[in-house]
């Protein structure tokens, strides 16, 4: 059975993408998708994302890790399936509705993802503390802000986030037992007026440990989460541009507090491959 995917990236954060819309696909298991994203002997992806019909919405998407784990939430290939998908669109995802609105550009989209959480037992925390700045710590890093945009993150600020040795504290701190969904890792810098965005506000510069994807070049919700957690410690206002290793994106937090994250995705390429390779 030959199976067409879609190859996309955000940022350099990539994806293979079936679409399941029209025709129904064998059920995914977190065997098949941890090998469809192998590098050496899959197609190679950091996320597999799976579109099907929704009964409520347009489509539903549902999102696997490199590591097989399937998550609640993807900014960077919601950009991207709205490009694929070519007009507005409401889209069921395991961490609730989101609204996708391509460009006319048919290089960009910006996605509504929804209202964030706080709340510790939201993130979730293994217990209740204050999620603005949690009274924890591993090595320099610090009372990192909670924030859930879909799916969990912890975000901590420092000087020089390139310092930061997040191949070695960024797992540590995603399996760490106050964290039992795991946990996404960013740390933050704040940046001078005119840094990347051009716009004489502060900017934020970014990486990010995924949750079951290891270190990427760009991640949407963590730039979300990021931003909203610079917001609510005054660090920057209502919008601000984050800058990954793979490029920008625009991050607002609206009048009705929902995020609206901008930026581009890209179509690298289309293929196919037998399904029972995988299976």
């Amino acid at each position: 059975m030959r199976i067409p995917f879609i190859k996309m990236h955000g940022l350099g954060n990539d994806f293979v993408v079936l679409d399941a819309r029209e025709t129904e696909l064998p059920r995914v298991e977190n065997n098949f998708a941890r090998a469809i994203a192998n590098r050496r002997t899959g197609i190679g992806c950091d996320q597999l994302i799976v579109l099907s019909p929704s009964a409520a919405h347009d489509f539903h998407m549902q999102i696997f890790n490199n590591d097989g784990g399937e998550v609640e939430a993807c900014g960077n290939a919601s950009r991207a399936v709205a490009l694929l998908h070519g007009s507005k669109a409401l889209v069921e995802t395991a961490g609730g509705v989101i609204a996708l609105t391509p460009a006319a550009d048919g290089a960009s989209a910006t996605v509504d993802m929804g209202q964030p959480k706080f709340e510790w037992d939201a993130i979730p925390l293994e217990y209740a503390m204050d999620t603005l700045a949690m009274p924890v710590s591993w090595g320099p890093l610090e009372n990192p802000a909670a924030v859930n945009v879909g799916n969990p993150h912890a975000v901590f600020f420092v000087d020089d986030c390139d310092a930061i040795d997040l191949e070695t504290l960024g797992p540590e701190i995603e399996n760490d037992p106050l964290f039992p969904s795991r946990v996404n890792v960013n740390v933050a810098s704040a940046k001078e007026a005119d840094f990347g965005g051009g716009n004489g506000e502060p900017s934020l510069k970014l990486r990010v440990w995924e949750r079951g994807a290891g270190e990427t070049r760009a991640c949407g919700t963590g730039a979300c989460a990021t931003a909203i957690a610079a917001m609510r410690r005054g660090i920057v206002g209502r919008e601000v541009t984050v800058t990954l290793p793979g490029g920008t994106l625009l991050i607002e937090w609206d009048a009705d507090d929902h995020i609206q994250m901008s930026g581009p995705a890209t179509e690298a390429f289309r293929g196919t491959f037998e399904w029972d390779d995988f299976a």
